[in-house]
């Protein structure tokens, strides 16, 4: 007799997520992780003894709004801050301010002003043709089954309703890069770069790079899912955390942290459980793995437990990161040039222009770290002050393109690198580093080894065409499912992958309740 019905690997927002759902059809459902709180990258952290930060993720604008309904999340304390506007920081202070479906300020043309809202509007129907897809399993090609050809019956539906027009564009654009689409409909060079960021965010790709207008799609396909913008969550993206714990444990869950899993077990031809670092051995029908795919077939099931053509599948896949995380604690509110205090709270971007984030990558390629990065800045503490004491602030920011292994090695790189950071955001905020009483970089590398994501790519893999859709993370273990009976993924590197949006782990838990894997 086994011990569980399921162990769930990671207690971050999928893993939860689906343990939750698993949990509430009756499952007996474990979930462990290594760290000593819930919600992987979706965690708050003690910068300093008086301030809190946002450990990885810092804003909330994918996660499924179904499932904040089904699972009660506000019932177990989550609260959501305002919609943010995204302004994006222009050097001589005439910034741009972008939302849903209009831009403004930056000397913007009228007809630059025109055609986003046009972009923004065809975009859009894209992406809720895309969420058909993220909502269900990923439908396979070849095999003959009707519920994927269902799917695809209904997404052939949407590509006809899309009319002519818009259905020629997206078969035109949607194998192309950002750079080509972006220049065929604005003039504007800090639009584009806003515009670009979001295609960029999180990988090693540049504008030019293939797959982007993919990526961008993908970051659309989360806000059709949310709350159509971004906003911060609350106590920080912890309370995120905390409130979705709280509900696998409301549904009869067990979530134990500081549990790391050593391995997956393995009897005759399928997974019977897990073995702790402690020692420990926990049985299991199932094994669910909200690791990414090279730390789960790799390091927690061992390549002797896979063919080979599989295991040259998880070592070819690509899961590169750029992105690093920027925490800086301020005596007082800084002052942006040209920007009143009241917009202090809102995402603020320092992405000069498309050419000036290519010529920032190229270091990047090369394990070498450029002057100048890309910035997407929160201060969090503006609309949260739970987060600080009275009159301190805390600037957050994800940073982009910075190599996880720089040939110099970050030891004697980190402080000359924060440095440059901190002068870089001086430019546009004179006398921040006046204000400065602490501040820290999270290298890919230290995602990596906190979070223990490979290469620290909080996607857990490249968002391609090829690592996507009906190909993630790729061929032979799609639809969660994978090549060891018992063991499946329900991570960011299954269907739909990367962000802050919950849906693999739904779609896991569902497909394996509709399998009847537990009976």
């Amino acid at each position: 007799m086994t011990d569980y019905d399921a162990i769930v690997i990671g207690a971050g927002h999928n893993g939860l997520v689906a343990a939750s759902y698993l949990a509430k059809a009756g499952s007996k459902v474990l979930v462990l992780d290594g760290r000593g709180q819930p919600g992987g990258c979706a965690s708050n952290r003690q910068l300093t003894e008086a301030v809190t930060v946002s450990d990885c993720a810092q804003w909330l604008g994918q996660f499924d709004r179904d499932i904040i309904k089904d699972l009660k999340l506000m019932e177990h304390g989550l609260l959501l801050g305002e919609t943010k506007q995204t302004i994006a920081l222009q050097a001589d202070g005439n910034h741009l301010t972008l939302e849903e479906t209009d831009v403004s300020g930056g000397g913007l043309s009228a007809d630059d002003q025109d055609a986003y809202r046009r972009f923004r509007k065809q975009m859009n129907r894209f992406a809720k043709l895309i969420v058909q897809l993220y909502k269900k399993r990923p439908p396979k090609l070849v095999d003959q089954n009707w519920h994927d050809r269902l799917t695809l019956l209904k997404l052939g539906l949407g590509l006809k309703l899309l009319g002519r027009e818009d259905m020629r564009d997206l078969m035109r654009i949607a194998l192309i890069n950002i750079y080509d689409v972006l220049n065929e409909h604005f003039d504007h060079p800090g639009l584009k770069a806003a515009l670009a960021l979001d295609a960029v965010t999180g990988s090693t790709m540049g504008p030019r790079s293939p797959n982007t207008v993919f990526s961008y799609l993908h970051r659309l396909a989360g806000n059709q899912l949310g709350q159509q913008g971004l906003c911060q969550v609350l106590g920080g993206m912890g309370a995120l955390g905390e409130a979705l714990a709280q509900a696998a444990r409301s549904h009869g869950a067990t979530i134990r942290l500081n549990s790391p899993v050593q391995s997956i077990m393995k009897e005759h031809d399928r997974v019977c459980g897990v073995k702790l670092d402690s020692g420990e051995q926990i049985s299991a029908k199932i094994v669910m793995s909200s690791a990414d795919p090279v730390t789960t077939f790799k390091s927690l099931l061992g390549y002797r437990h896979i063919e080979t053509g599989m295991a040259r599948r998880v070592e070819h896949y690509r899961t590169r990161s750029g992105t690093a995380k920027l925490h800086v604690v301020l005596s007082g509110l800084p002052e942006f040039s040209g920007l009143p205090a009241t917009s202090l709270s809102h995402r603020l971007v320092i992405a000069p222009s498309m050419d000036a984030m290519e010529s920032m990558l190229n270091p990047a390629k090369y394990g070498e770290v450029g002057g100048q990065q890309l910035f997407d800045i929160s201060i969090p503490s503006i609309e949260d002050k739970a987060l600080v004491s009275d009159g301190t602030h805390v600037l957050t920011s994800l940073v982009h393109y910075l190599p996880h292994s720089p040939k110099e090695g970050w030891d004697s790189l980190k402080p000359r690198v924060l440095d440059r950071l901190l002068d870089q955001l001086e430019g546009y905020a004179p006398g921040i580093k006046s204000l400065v009483t602490s501040a820290e970089l999270l290298t890919p590398a230290d995602l990596e080894a906190t979070f223990g994501m490979t290469d620290g790519n909080w996607h857990h893999g490249e968002l391609s065409i090829d690592q996507a859709l009906m190909m993630r993370p790729f061929p032979g273990a799609t639809q969660y499912q994978t090549p060891v009976r018992g063991l499946v993924l329900c991570g960011a590197g299954a269907h739909p992958g990367g962000g802050v949006m919950g849906v693999a782990g739904r779609n896991a838990a569902r497909e394996i309740l509709r399998g009847g894997h537990l009976s």
